[in-house]
């Protein structure tokens, strides 16, 4: 938690691992997106064992085994299935199939943890929520721009301070770097990636539902759009959407794949929180044109203005609080609700947004 020190707030530290070596076997399926590389880490990090790996592709294998040299490599999905050690899968498939993969990790006893988008359309929805309650089993996902973001791990830690009182307005923006050619075939094809919207736009959704403590929404209005890309007919390179929660608070977002080459990282990721009592920037990947290292909490509340820069002083929390979720049993990570409902938030914005043609 953040806590005052005369008239700063100042991040409380680290997190420590959460149990001891052994006690978290986990393993790694469906390498096709790197994120698979921070939810492995992470889950390391908070005192998880990386055990097995088994991805259909022998490149990405042993790619990933230069990253994580312990692990041993599976011949098969079914030997990761039938692993009776093994507790947890982490997975990043292509984004079409990652339910369908973690209805099998969860018939098979085992939770899963997810890349994000976790799926993409509302008939896959419907099954895993029907697998999560006959199996019991926990299907978590790697929204990684709020639970791997120092900034916003800190955000969160402020609001739930009560720093700038009731939260009534979340704006995100999340620009993308393309970098067409190392894409995949899947990156531009709309039933395989899900659309703008349902892929990089669940971030948006989900940090919107956490910061306002929402536990549902609506989606008023989007908007996808392919400006500069009509070489790839099933791609989208522009995207937006108005929501409404439950409890009043509103949302903006707009996501995009225009990253400059200019610009010294990967997108300018911001976030604007409103309170009735103060507001909140997070400046999460850099500080354009002042400081090349992100993780900037710009607070303004009624006790003044604040610049705290967080970055290597928060850690993520969210790891170690699965890991221990995984084996208590318990919902202090990220409640299943609230990941599928963003989700499903995510489907809906995609399969109701005007095309915008240009």
């Amino acid at each position: 938690m953040s806590k005052r020190d005369g008239m700063n707030y100042v991040p409380e530290g680290k997190f420590q691992p959460v149990c001891e070596k052994g006690d978290f076997l986990f393993a790694a399926v469906g390498l096709d997106h790197g994120h698979i590389y921070g939810m492995s880490t992470g889950l390391i990090d908070a005192g998880g064992e990386l055990a097995l790996v088994y991805d259909p592709d022998p490149d990405k294998v042993t790619a990933f085994q230069k990253k994580f040299p312990n692990v041993k490599v599976a011949r098969s999905e079914e030997e990761v299935l039938n692993d009776s050690s093994i507790r947890l899968v982490a997975g990043a498939a292509i984004p079409s199939e990652r339910a369908a993969l973690g209805i099998r990790v969860m018939e098979h006893g085992k939770d899963y943890f997810t890349d994000k988008a976790p799926l993409t359309t509302l008939d896959q929805l419907a099954r895993v929520r029907e697998v999560v309650l006959q199996t019991g089993q926990k299907y978590s996902v790697y929204y990684s721009e709020r639970l791997h973001v120092e900034s916003a791990v800190f955000a969160g830690q402020l609001i739930q301070d009560g720093a700038i009182g009731r939260v009534v307005q979340v704006l995100g923006t999340g620009p993308h770097r393309l970098n067409a050619p190392s894409r995949p075939d899947w990156f531009f094809q709309r039933d395989r990636y899900g659309g703008i919207l349902c892929d990089i736009g669940s971030h948006q959704i989900e940090q919107f539902l956490s910061f306002t403590q929402a536990k549902d929404a609506k989606v008023l209005a989007s908007k996808i759009a392919n400006y500069n890309h009509k070489e790839h007919t099933e791609f989208e390179d522009f995207g937006d959407a108005t929501l409404v929660a439950d409890n009043g608070a509103t949302n903006y977002f707009r996501v995009d794949w225009f990253t400059p080459d200019g610009l010294g990282t990967w997108g300018d990721g911001r976030t604007f929180i409103l309170g009735t009592n103060g507001y909140i920037e997070l400046r999460k990947y850099i500080d354009v044109g002042r400081d090349p290292v992100g993780d900037q909490v710009y607070l303004v509340n009624q006790e003044g203005e604040f610049h705290i820069p967080v970055h290597g002083k928060v850690g993520y929390p969210f790891f170690g609080q699965l890991i221990l979720d995984c084996l208590n049993r318990t919902e202090q990570a990220m409640t299943q609700e609230h990941a599928l409902k963003a989700a499903e938030l995510s489907v809906l914005a995609q399969m109701q947004a005007d095309v915008i043609e240009s």
